[in-house]
């Protein structure tokens, strides 16, 4: 189990810090390039980040406090981190709507591509890794946290298409604000799921984007 645990904090710290690094060259080229949706693909990054330490911080503190203890704050931590995504699907939701008004968009989408197929590749490892170990080791946590991965695979598709769309069809200037309506959809989905999930009194604990319903076991 020891070993398990061990792959699980390595896991955490590997999407910890690609999240920041993702987070901070996306929030870049979105600023620089007023693309929308990648400045919110971006900011989401920065928000999983708090998504992983929670992973971190219960495998790392529950022998140590009590398994009591450590579900009563991981369950504020979660609440706090589930309002981050309403509050981030709302802005985002409004600067689209402003850029749709204005008829602007970027200048290209090309960094979006990149940035959406590097983080394909890497979430889809992540994805399956979690899965694998987290049936491993029974956890509705580490389900859980593999569902995060899961979501920043559809926001990752979401980015990429409307980029591509951009790229090949430069005509369709709205795609940008497009690709982060719909993206602002799921980051609202998961904060939607998250508050609630935490604010369930069979809430077992997880990652910023766990699901509301808690996984059974068989």
């Amino acid at each position: 189990m020891r070993a398990l645990v061990q792959k699980a904090i390595f896991l955490s710290w590997f999407t910890v810090i690609y999240n920041l690094l993702e987070g901070a060259v996306s929030i870049g080229f979105g600023v620089s390039d007023d693309s929308v949706a990648l400045a919110g693909f971006g900011v989401d990054s920065l928000i999983e980040v708090g998504s992983a330490l929670l992973i971190l911080w219960r495998f790392r503190s529950e022998a140590s406090l009590g398994s009591g203890i450590a579900i009563a704050r991981e369950r504020k931590a979660t609440l706090g981190i589930g309002t981050l995504f309403l509050v981030l699907a709302i802005t985002t939701s409004i600067a689209s709507c402003l850029q749709l008004k204005s008829g602007s968009h970027p200048a290209t989408t090309v960094p979006g591509t990149v940035i959406a197929i590097v983080s394909l590749s890497f979430m889809f490892w992540l994805w399956t890794s979690k899965l694998k170990l987290a049936h491993a080791m029974n956890s509705a946590a580490m389900e859980m946290d593999a569902a995060c991965s899961l979501a920043c695979i559809k926001l990752s598709g979401v980015l990429l298409s409307g980029s591509l769309v951009f790229i090949i069809a430069p005509s369709l200037w709205w795609a940008d604000s497009v690709a982060a309506l719909v993206i602002a959809f799921f980051i609202g989905k998961q904060g939607f799921e998250t508050t609630r999930a935490a604010l369930k009194p069979e809430f077992s604990g997880g990652c910023g984007c766990a699901c509301a319903k808690t996984p059974e076991r068989s």
